[in-house]
């Protein structure tokens, strides 16, 4: 908030300032803007009909998002994209939230280097990662496979989880931990006890950034997935290449409100552990 005593100058660049937040915004979601009423299009295009810019109620139309219904490809993609991402979610969940235990140890060897390793596929240029997954996967026969899509997916959201549940341990009174084991209780019952539920925010804010990273990628899919494998994002991308449909543009504005829904219950995660280690 501005204060009273601002001057002119202090006065011209608060206002500016937020201009140019604000320029920026727009630039952002501006391809998010254009994407969602095209969505309603009632004509086959890609582009802002006449009867749509003069907001004529007959230019628009739900039969794209009917088309999702009622083809079963797009079903099919949905069902393998909700379930590749739960299970890849778990399993990053878990692996992460072990692994930021670890390196919020005092007594961790080496914790820069294995954090680094750790964070490595946000690092590593997504094409490189899905390249040598590939190659893996194929000497151990797990391309094309559910498996194997689960296991890559989970690889690229655990950096999210480390990272989410670090921070969180950051704050971590470890006098509680000590607190429980001298009253006699021995690690595991600390940890569900005691240690879990204070970090449970970070837990979860991770896992739905892993959720989301998983439901959305689409490179590690083109180089593992086959037919039966699809997900959305691979659907979408099957579709541009080989039938371009508004449809595309109905799943695109279905993911934008997921992707909405889910950072909307991140961040009111993160103020829920903000609260919970006195931070405000």
């Amino acid at each position: 908030m501005l204060p009273i005593y601002a001057g002119p100058l202090e006065t011209t660049w608060y206002y500016t300032f937020r201009v140019i937040c604000g320029l920026i915004l727009l630039f952002l979601i501006a391809p998010i803007l254009v994407v969602i009423p095209l969505s309603f299009n009632a004509e086959p295009y890609f582009s802002f009909t006449p009867g749509m810019l003069s907001f004529d109620a007959d230019a628009f139309s739900m039969r794209w998002y009917e088309d999702i219904i009622n083809n079963k490809q797009w079903i099919h993609s949905a069902k393998n994209s909700v379930i590749i991402a739960f299970f890849a979610t778990i399993i990053a969940t878990t692996l992460g939230t072990v692994a930021a235990l670890g390196l919020s140890r005092p007594e961790m060897p080496y914790r820069g280097a294995i954090m680094g390793l750790l964070i490595s596929p946000m690092i590593v240029p997504l094409i490189i990662s899905a390249a040598g997954m590939y190659f893996f996967y194929s000497e151990v026969g797990l391309t094309q496979t559910y498996a194997g899509i689960i296991l890559a997916h989970a690889a690229l959201g655990t950096p999210f989880v480390v990272i989410t549940v670090t921070a969180t341990l950051t704050g971590f009174d470890q006098s509680l931990i000590r607190a429980a084991n001298n009253l006699g209780a021995n690690d595991t019952y600390t940890f569900f006890k005691v240690t879990m539920p204070l970090i449970m925010p970070g837990m979860i804010s991770g896992g739905l950034f892993a959720f989301i990273t998983s439901f959305d990628e689409v490179v590690a899919v083109l180089f593992l997935s086959g037919f039966e494998q699809r997900t959305i994002p691979r659907q979408m991308w099957a579709g541009i290449r080989e039938q371009i449909s508004p449809t595309i543009l109905a799943v695109a504005t279905i993911l934008v409100i997921i992707s909405v829904m889910l950072l909307a219950t991140i961040e009111l995660l993160r103020r829920r552990s903000d609260r919970l280690r006195g931070l405000v």
